[in-house]
Parts: C-alpha cells; structure tokens; sequence
C-alpha cells in the first residue's frame, strides 16, 4: 500500500503547492495526489477550489484569471511558518514531482463537453514522460469519455463519492478505468473486495484515522490518500 499525499500534504504544509510537494518529497514519500484545473488563456493549473477564498482569503474566482494573475494569491496565507506560496501550473509542479513513483492527477469539473476535450488534449501533452506513474481521475464523466475518445494512452481512475457500489465498478470498466477512488465513507470491505476482484486497483480517499488506515492496509488497497503522510508514514510499516 503506497501512502498517497493529499493535495500534496494538506495537513502538514500548504495544500497543492510546491513547497507543499517538496515537503512530501523530503519526507521521502514518492506518490501525490493533486488537482488540475485550465484558465482561461489555456494554462493547466494546481488548485482545488474554483474559487482562491479558502485558500487565500481573497475572493476571486480562478476562471477569470490568466497565468500572470497568480503571483497576487499567497497559498500559505494560514500557515504563518511557510513563505508565500503561489498558486503553481502544472508544468512547474511535475518539475518537483518527477522522481515520483505515483501521481494521481485530479481532473476538477468542467461546464461541457468541449472543455474536456480542450482540457485533456493540454494535459496530456503536459504529462508526456509521465506515462508508467501518472494516473489521471475524475468525478467528471465528461472527462472520462474525453479521455476515453481520445484512446488516451494514461491509466485512468473513476472517483466515487456517491453510495452506488457496485454500479461505480461496472461504470469504471466501462469508462476504461485501471482504478477506484473510492471516498473513506464508502469503502466497506466487501466494496474493496467487489473492487478487486473485478481487476480494478483501490485507493482510499481522505484517510486521516492511524486504526483505519492499517485495517485498510490489511484490505489490501493500492493507495492511501491521506492529508498527513508524514504521520502515516511513522505508524505504518514501510511498503
């Protein structure tokens, strides 16, 4: 079981941003989880929210801005130990992350069909080196039938946070999924063994809990995703 970094490591260094990988780096660990977003002048971003409130406590909106408008939004505004972090693109975060063993490139939704297609034509030829360790996911079902239209050449994972059990694993199939997001609520084992057995490969998102985590190890699951990997990593046994 690979201990995955949420947002890079959300609890322990400033979610999605580079000071934040290159914390999960130092701490040794070799696989993240990080979401992707396109603005509006086509550049492929890393932040989670729509929206720089949370994480800034500036409102405004992503979708307004081009790459030059980033520098005006500090990521680490919260963590008063961390210089400022800037909202990061994508190419400058799989600078840092090229060591990595596994990525689990999160694709944010999209308004239609044509901005999957545009979104996953970028980030495809953005990821080009990354095709044995990148793993792209999506709640989007437009952005699965992107990828799978475009016979993409990456291994794809289906997120689910909805109670539809085993219907998410013959979605998954049918979408041309390697992989199952499965959200922690919803993770039961029968649903992790349903999951395996179909060929599928289970991560478990967002995993916080030390008792949990080594059940899920038990289970068997491929990735823990966990917004405190450096805690997760001194409790659990090294894999």
């Amino acid at each position: 079981m690979q201990i995955i970094g949420h947002r890079g490591a959300r609890g322990e260094a400033p979610e999605n941003t580079l000071g934040g990988f290159q914390y999960l780096h130092d701490l040794g660990i070799r696989a993240v989880e990080f979401d992707v977003r396109q603005l509006k002048d086509d550049t492929l971003v890393v932040m989670h929210d729509d929206n720089f409130l949370r994480t800034t406590s500036i409102e405004q909106n992503l979708y307004t801005c081009t790459v030059n408008d980033l520098a005006h939004y500090n990521q680490a505004t919260i963590w008063m130990d961390w210089q400022p972090q800037i909202t990061p693109t994508l190419e400058q975060s799989l600078n840092i992350l090229r060591e990595f063993s596994h990525l689990e490139v999160e694709v944010k939704a999209v308004n239609d069909f044509a901005a999957a297609e545009k979104l996953i034509q970028s980030l495809e030829q953005a990821l080009t080196g990354f095709e044995h360790n990148a793993v792209i996911t999506s709640f989007d079902l437009k952005i699965h039938q992107a990828l799978q239209q475009s016979n993409s050449r990456f291994n794809r994972g289906l997120l689910i946070e909805e109670d539809i059990q085993e219907r998410a694993i013959e979605q998954a199939l049918a979408l041309g999924c390697s992989r199952i997001g499965w959200m922690n609520q919803l993770a039961s084992d029968a649903l992790i063994q349903a999951t395996q057995a179909a060929g599928l490969k289970v991560s478990v998102w967002t995993v916080n809990d030390i008792d949990r985590a080594k059940h899920l190890q038990s289970c068997g699951i491929d990735g823990l995703i966990t917004d405190f990997p450096k805690m997760m990593q001194q409790q659990l046994q090294s894999v």
